[in-house]
């Protein structure tokens, strides 16, 4: 399935299951329309190319600027970082009455919990995979215990994540990983998330970034002590990048606001 038809269907399904109709945002291309959301926005996209939303992927941002062209209408779908969903029909206007939307939480349309199974399906149950755990375990202490290689690695505030490895296997694929700690202070691991990304975020050009499912997690560890590493693999079901896709890793503290994003091309996969 097409990343943009997979997006269609998500914006779709949520739609379906507003509680109210949407509310219109109007934007042009002479004036940046900011909104304001009670909570840093994770992603967005627009559903058509002659509108672009920007905001700060890198660092996290309340709030996102709106530009239009001249075109059909279309909607914005937005993720905060509490999982909450809001969408709003957008329009090109050439007067704007309202550059400033300040959008509180009960304009939320819901939850992302549901996300998952229109973004990726995943074949089998939880009940199917754990009766695979065994060979997981076997999988991953193997592939730790074999030569890596360094297929992308990412450095930030002596933090540094590495792809070491990114190997088939039936209907899974393993990504060996290694965090490494070299900023004198331990480093909380609040979550490790595996996307596949599409587009050009540094371009106002439809972006899309889809969540991967992690169906198992071999030697992860709580926490990167300081002048430590810590070498780890996940397990996914069976994915194939497309010719514009990458695979992004995005590594986030616990406690403290340090964020890596590792981003990496692999066609000869």
């Amino acid at each position: 399935m097409k990343p943009i038809f997979i997006y269609f269907l998500l914006i779709l399904s949520i739609m379906t299951h507003a509680q109210r109709p949407l509310d219109t945002i109007y934007a042009n291309d002479q004036m940046n329309v900011a909104l304001f959301f009670p909570k840093q926005i994770r992603q967005a996209i627009t559903g058509a190319e002659n509108f672009a939303f920007t905001y700060n992927r890198d660092n996290g941002q309340y709030f996102g600027l709106l530009q239009a062209k001249p075109g059909k209408e279309s909607n914005l779908l937005t993720v905060t970082n509490d999982g909450k969903v809001y969408s709003y029909i957008i329009k090109y206007a050439e007067k704007l009455l309202e550059l400033n939307y300040f959008i509180s939480e009960n304009e939320s349309i819901g939850y992302e919990f549901s996300m998952d199974f229109e973004l990726e399906p995943v074949a089998g149950t939880q009940d199917e995979y754990a009766k695979n755990e065994t060979h997981f375990q076997k999988m991953g202490d193997h592939l730790l215990n074999s030569r890596y290689e360094n297929l992308a690695t990412k450095r930030k505030k002596g933090i540094k994540i590495q792809l070491q490895k990114m190997v088939y296997d039936a209907s899974e694929v393993y990504l060996v990983l290694q965090v490494q700690n070299r900023s004198g202070i331990d480093f909380e691991i609040d979550f490790l998330k595996v996307y596949r990304t599409n587009g050009n975020k540094n371009r106002k050009t439809s972006y899309q970034r889809l969540l991967q499912k992690v169906i198992y997690k071999y030697e992860m560890p709580d926490a990167v002590l300081k002048g430590q590493f810590q070498r780890f693999v996940f397990v996914l079901p069976k994915f194939v990048l497309g010719d514009n896709e990458k695979l992004m890793m995005e590594l986030k503290e616990q406690k403290g606001g340090r964020k890596i994003i590792l981003e990496k091309v692999l066609t000869q996969l």
